[in-house]
């Protein structure tokens, strides 16, 4: 049943208080510098006070069940939350602090996982004590994922793992990673495949960070030389990772349409702002630059087009959005978006946009530098833009199969 608009002013008025009570004011404005690529910075005590309040209120992961410690809103609800976050400038730290627990594992553990798994790792990832990672792509299966090699055998009291992962975001400082792996070599590619979680903490894990162009390290290679995990960690049927694995990537692409997820906190300048700085205006008060100002315009369009279809979708679900693949479409334009936007602010900057360190660059200056970087891979993590396009052609569009089978 849709909610009325009463009772969501009501709702906005409670969220409105709380955060007024329970967001610290010195984090105002502060999630692009805090929540960092290579890493989280702690040195503001405030932030794990805020971990803890919105991890106990159940707000970080708002629309998750209660009984595992979510917060139990609807859609609508959540939405309403997130303008009230991003109007004070407050952000969610969890989304980033749990690793892809939030984003993926979670969301896919509460469609896949066993009642105890539920109650083992929902309630940890809510309140942001455990951080995930994913040990997906290998050396020779990326986009052929199906062509993975990493193999889990089935030792009678637990799985033994040995193989190779890449591209293993966080997996250096995880608590747990979720992997898929080879349970039946001799079953067809996408028949012998199973999704295991295990415990990150053992010495039979080798982690190695990847410096990436941006100069983050976020990614790692992955090595699991007789790993162990339980034999209660298997996420769903044995030999069906593949479908629960394509499940958790939809959840990814979901989390990269650009919808709004709490992480506001005033982040991103004006880019209006930024061009009368950098740009300048002319006599009339317009950008002195016409051709700038009307990408500008084009840009700022696409942007507030994205947002409204997004905020739409939810409307027209009545406030219970389904993951689909129609979230491969909103992920090609919410990377689009942002890399426009991205490649914008670098033009402006002008020659303030070549900065990489020194004291002739102020923090923002060197931030655009580094984002405009590492936003090049946003078209490429969570299934590149061809492979979306694929997706949308055959399970939207209805166009027949053109890849192998395997």
């Amino acid at each position: 049943m849709a909610q009325s608009s009463e009772a969501l002013e009501t709702f906005r008025a409670e969220a409105k208080s709380w955060l007024a009570e329970n967001f610290p004011p010195s984090l105002a404005g502060q999630a692009g510098a805090v929540l960092r690529a290579e890493s989280v910075d702690r040195s503001n005590p405030d932030l794990d006070v805020w971990i803890k309040r919105l991890g106990e209120k159940g707000w970080g992961t708002p629309t998750w069940p209660a009984e595992y410690g979510g917060g139990g809103l609807s859609q609508l609800e959540a939405q309403v939350l997130n303008q009230e976050i991003d109007a004070i400038g407050a952000f969610n730290p969890l989304i980033v602090t749990a690793g892809m627990g939030i984003t993926m594992v979670g969301p896919t553990i509460l469609e896949y996982g066993t009642e105890e798994q539920k109650k083992r790792h929902i309630p940890k990832i809510c309140l942001g004590t455990t951080f995930w990672s994913l040990g997906y792509s290998e050396p020779n299966a990326g986009s052929d994922l199906a062509s993975l090699q990493c193999r889990a055998e089935d030792m009678g009291d637990h799985w033994r793992l040995n193989g190779q992962k890449t591209w293993t975001s966080g997996a250096d400082v995880s608590d747990w990673c979720g992997v898929l792996c080879r349970t039946d070599m001799d079953a067809p590619k996408r028949d012998g495949i199973s999704f295991i979680m295990i415990d990150m903490n053992q010495s039979e894990i080798e982690t190695r960070p990847i410096r990436l162009i941006a100069g983050a390290s976020p990614f790692c290679e992955t090595f699991f030389n007789n790993a162990r995990a339980k034999k209660d960690d298997l996420l769903g049927d044995l030999n069906a990772g593949w479908t629960v694995g394509k499940r958790l990537l939809q959840h990814e692409r979901q989390s990269q349409t650009g919808s709004s997820s709490g992480m506001g906190g005033g982040q991103k300048r004006s880019l209006r702002d930024v061009a009368e700085k950098y740009v300048g205006l002319d006599a009339e008060g317009k950008l002195a630059d016409p051709d700038l100002r009307s990408r500008l315009a084009d840009h700022m369009m696409e942007a507030r087009a994205h947002s409204l279809t997004i905020a739409r979708i939810v409307a027209e679900s009545r406030g219970n959005a389904k993951v689909s693949a129609a979230a491969s479409i909103l992920k090609n334009a919410a990377s689009r978006v942002a890399q426009n936007r991205a490649e914008l602010l670098l033009e402006m900057l002008g020659n303030q946009g070549l900065g990489w360190e020194g004291e002739e660059y102020n923090a923002d200056e060197l931030a655009a530098v580094r984002t405009w970087l590492s936003g090049k891979a946003m078209s490429i993590y969570g299934g590149s833009y061809e492979i979306q396009n694929n997706i949308i052609a055959k399970n939207i569009l209805g166009l027949p199969e053109n890849t192998q089978r395997g």
